[in-house]
């Protein structure tokens, strides 16, 4: 077997070197950083390290459950992470069977790239964005001052923040979310279009009997992948987008984690955290991964 591995190794080495960064960048970057995951189970102390830190067994997941404002950080980020499943991961479908049908091209790619434009924006510059469209004497309030209605604090309003963080998020990554879609209707065989063409079938039934079930196995890895990272939101579009108005609805584990971990310096806490975050997304990704084996898909 060593033999054997040896020899292909020396006859594609220059495919091996190709991959050769990707695999040093996840070693250095992921699982060299696994090591340090044992602090969940320690009282770390900055000063004496991961070795002189005195162990705690479970004490970190017990003070983590038990604490008063977790169920609400907890509830909170499971409830954005359900949205963000449900009205943003379909976004980009649409958004590319709709580029697929779009016929002059130079239209098409005029259209593709401003799609694409604000995923180059950071959360920063997009909450400063969203901020300034929805502050008093922003564009949404203008507009409804013009039919008579009076101006909203959409920020400072908790009915408001969840909706939001949904609607800058797809505004934000759905161009960007087409570009792996479109490869996948990219590679659907033309003739099947034609014959499709001959049965009668017009461009809607075309789309629900021919491209959606070609791009199920696309759309199953990306669902899967998404399911695997479910608790993990990203500190940087919550946090910009934040105000002290809204933290009981909008307050999540990366904003807390930041609080207590960088604030406070309670880094055994907000590792237990980062551990609880993992198990749950990795259960979540083996229970939908054996569903999708069912029929025939799936990760593993």
């Amino acid at each position: 077997m060593a033999n054997r591995l040896v020899k292909n190794i020396r006859k594609h080495w220059v495919l091996y070197l190709m991959i050769l960064p990707g695999i040093i960048y996840y070693i250095v970057f992921k699982y060299i950083p696994l090591m340090g995951s044992v602090i969940a189970f320690q009282d770390y102390q900055i000063f004496n390290g991961i070795t002189g830190s005195p162990w705690v067994g479970l004490e970190n997941f017990k003070q983590l459950l038990n604490y008063k404002d977790f169920h609400e950080v907890l509830r909170n980020t499971a409830l954005i992470a359900l949205y963000q499943l449900v009205f943003q991961f379909p976004a980009p479908i649409i958004l590319a069977l709709l580029f697929n049908e779009v016929r002059i091209l130079i239209l098409k790619k005029t259209v593709q790239s401003l799609f694409y434009l604000p995923h180059f924006l950071s959360w920063v510059v997009v909450g400063g964005i969203v901020f300034e469209l929805l502050a008093n004497q922003g564009i949404v309030n203008a507009v409804r001052e013009m039919f008579g209605y009076a101006p909203i604090l959409f920020m400072q309003e908790e009915a408001y923040f969840r909706s939001i963080v949904v609607i800058s998020g797809i505004w934000k990554e759905v161009g960007w979310g087409t570009i792996i879609y479109l490869a996948a209707i990219t590679a659907i065989n033309p003739s099947l279009y034609e014959a499709a063409v001959i049965d009668g079938a017009n461009r809607f039934k075309q789309t629900i009997y021919i491209t959606l079930p070609l791009m199920l196995p696309t759309i199953t890895v990306l669902f899967l992948l998404n399911i695997g990272n479910f608790l993990e939101l990203g500190f940087d579009q919550i946090y910009n987008l934040l105000t002290p108005m809204t933290y009981s609805v909008g307050d999540i584990i990366e904003t807390y984690v930041y609080r207590a971990g960088v604030l406070q310096g309670q880094y055994s806490l907000t590792t237990a955290i980062g551990l609880f975050q993992s198990v749950i997304g990795f259960a979540l990704l083996w229970i939908f991964n054996r569903l999708a084996r069912k029929s025939e898909q799936g990760l593993w």
